[in-house]
């Protein structure tokens, strides 16, 4: 009951021409294949959380460093 069997995947198929159209399938799968594209590009460019606590503790570092030469 929990897995769909080829007859269940024909029937959501013809539900979904019948409602996009055949000439629109091809394009909402490339805007899928973009979205998912852009995602992951936008993932590997974030900075990993460890880059940000170090440069975080370093400038506290620089902060007392300066505040104990100041005192």
């Amino acid at each position: 009951m929990g897995t769909m069997s080829m007859g269940h995947w024909l029937i959501v198929l013809a539900i979904v021409v019948l409602l996009f159209g055949a000439k629109k399938i091809p394009e909402l799968a490339k805007g899928v294949g973009k979205g998912i594209k852009s995602f992951k590009k936008e993932m590997e460019d974030e900075t990993p959380v460890e880059k940000i606590e170090e440069t975080t503790a370093k400038k506290a570092d620089e902060k007392i460093q300066e505040t104990a030469k100041n005192a």
